[in-house]
């Protein structure tokens, strides 16, 4: 396994960013480029949290994935209204930016895409958004119903999406827009998660368009004893069978 901390520079951001990057040192198919998770962070956490409080390398190692864990902020994965283009530089510069630097597959079966909380919805946001990019996405106790926390989070909303909830980042009408072959998703939230009742409604919403894909709950909160048992959960949804 080899792990790389570092930043580098996004047109889309005008900036250098922050990101960590773990490659696995054993690989399933050693057939061309590694497939890979690009794997997003929650509003009070960054880049390196993933591999400071979960064993995500040991399950990148475990599936021979590689894991693009990315900065964004307090963006919400959003292009901000009074700030940078976050959700292009996750869906379009990142790719393949980490394309050409780690040699992580442009192929849409070895791409995936999770994350927690406010990387829940990024994550949802991203493969509803460009499902011909993803094979599968995973939420983890997602902000997947931004309408239901605007009045809450003024001030996080205010300056991503201008305080009112725009078309392209409501995945309640995104998943409805969604053309093509449709991502497999994968959401999870525990029973004691504040934002259970969201992920209820928008799985709730996937059901009636029709949108196969499981819901798990179980014990928990929102903290990261959950959301490393998520992910590894998620992982197994991604790659068993392949």
């Amino acid at each position: 396994m080899a792990l790389f901390a570092g930043s580098l520079y996004a047109e889309s951001l005008g900036m250098n960013t922050g990101v960590t990057v773990s490659l696995p040192g054993e690989r399933r198919d050693r057939t061309g480029d590694m497939p890979v998770l690009y794997l997003l962070h929650g509003l009070s956490d960054d880049h390196t949290s993933w591999v400071r409080r979960t064993d995500i390398d040991r399950y990148a190692e475990e599936w021979g994935v590689a894991v693009i864990m990315p900065e964004v902020q307090r963006s919400f994965y959003c292009d901000m209204t009074n700030g940078p283009r976050y959700f292009i530089y996750i869906v379009d510069e990142l790719p393949a930016l980490c394309q050409r630097l780690f040699r992580v597959s442009a192929r849409r079966e070895d791409n995936f895409v999770a994350g927690l909380s406010m990387g829940g919805y990024g994550a949802m946001k991203a493969a509803l958004s460009r499902p011909e990019r993803y094979a599968a996405a995973a939420s983890f106790s997602g902000a997947v119903d931004v309408a239901a926390r605007l009045d809450s989070h003024p001030d996080i909303f205010q300056a991503t999406c201008g305080g009112t909830l725009r078309a392209e980042d409501d995945l309640f009408q995104l998943a409805e827009k969604t053309a093509g072959e449709r991502p497999r998703l994968y959401i999870s939230c525990g029973t004691e998660d504040f934002l259970l009742a969201d992920n209820r409604r928008f799985s709730a919403h996937l059901d009636a368009l029709g949108w196969d894909h499981p819901l798990e709950i179980w014990p928990g909160t929102h903290d990261y004893h959950f959301w490393d048992e998520s992910v590894r959960r998620a992982l197994a949804f991604f790659f068993e069978g392949r």
